[in-house]
């Protein structure tokens, strides 16, 4: 029942735009063409709006399209209820021009972002980017500062995956990295750390790469937790230690990246948003430019 009265409602909008453009030009030719409809159809929706109303709108017994007193008497309801629908549709077209505002990780490229925006704006969607940390993209959801995020996630329940290895600045070939390999020896008084950035500081991460460190006998200390991304990759230069990352993070560093043997480690990503309409517009209209951003091969596979 509703559908037909959107469609009654559409009608007597689309009708009332004909009945007011023909009666101002007291022609059915030069009404038409004003109203950019053959003329048989503004003939056929005046028709239809007089038997809606049970009363004849134009007098047909003259050459021009005359008004009737009854079509006078309501073309001025006619011409605001089209001024109406028009301010309407207008309305319409800006707030989906409204920006969406999309909490991303600090790690996806200026580049990438672009890339994923100008998708976006060619289906009509504008997005407004927030570069935050896992904690702080999930706060500016619950605070809705933004209307979805891109939210740090166990890689067993993500839409995106980004597989992790360990970069450093000095080539130590393409081998998976063995992470007793670092295990300082007795006699030692330095030993190398695995340097984890801030976008990796969660559990499903931190605490897999901790646990595998301890397994091996790795001083607790090899396992580190940076400030800043800025200042992981300050101390990997400094020291030749490593950074734990993607490979396209490694890529865009100008590091050497590896992959880590044994029990595989990814970031998990996964869209929340304040409806679900503004979800799956992100997850399935923009999923490939997504991925991309956020560094997750694109052939499926991890760099060799």
């Amino acid at each position: 029942m509703l559908f037909w009265h959107t469609v009654l409602v559409v009608d007597l909008v689309a009708a009332c735009r004909v009945f007011v453009q023909v009666g101002e030009r007291g022609s059915f030719t030069l009404g038409a063409e004003a109203a950019r409809v053959p003329q048989s159809v503004a003939s056929r929706r005046v028709a239809a709006l007089e038997e809606h109303f049970g009363e004849r709108l134009f007098d047909r017994s003259t050459r021009r399209a005359a008004l009737t007193p009854f079509g006078r008497d309501m073309l001025p309801s006619a011409k605001r209820l089209v001024q109406l629908a028009e301010a309407l549709e207008y309305h319409a077209e800006q707030a989906k021009l409204r920006p969406l505002g999309l909490a991303v990780p600090e790690t996806c490229s200026v580049r990438h972002l672009a890339m994923l925006d100008a998708a976006a704006r060619d289906k009509d969607t504008v997005l407004d980017f927030r570069s935050a940390g896992p904690a702080e993209r999930a706060e500016l959801l619950r605070s809705r500062e933004v209307r979805a995020a891109l939210l740090a996630v166990p890689p067993a329940d993500a839409d995106w995956t980004v597989p992790l290895g360990v970069a450093s600045p000095t080539d130590h070939g393409t081998a998976p990295l063995h992470l007793e390999s670092l295990r300082p020896g007795r006699a030692q008084r330095s030993f190398r750390r695995i340097w984890i950035q801030p976008e990796d500081d969660v559990p499903h991460i931190r605490d897999r790469v901790e646990q595998t460190g301890h397994r091996v006998a790795l001083v607790p200390a090899q396992i580190a937790v940076a400030a800043s991304l800025t200042a992981a990759v300050a101390a990997t230069m400094r020291a030749d230690d490593f950074l734990l990352c993607s490979a396209a993070q490694a890529d865009e560093l100008g590091l050497g990246w590896r992959r880590l043997a044994g029990t595989p480690v990814a970031r998990g990503y996964s869209v929340s948003a304040v409806t679900g309409d503004d979800a799956e517009r992100v997850r399935a209209g923009f999923r490939e430019q997504v991925a991309r951003a956020l560094g997750t091969p694109t052939d499926g596979k991890e760099r060799a």
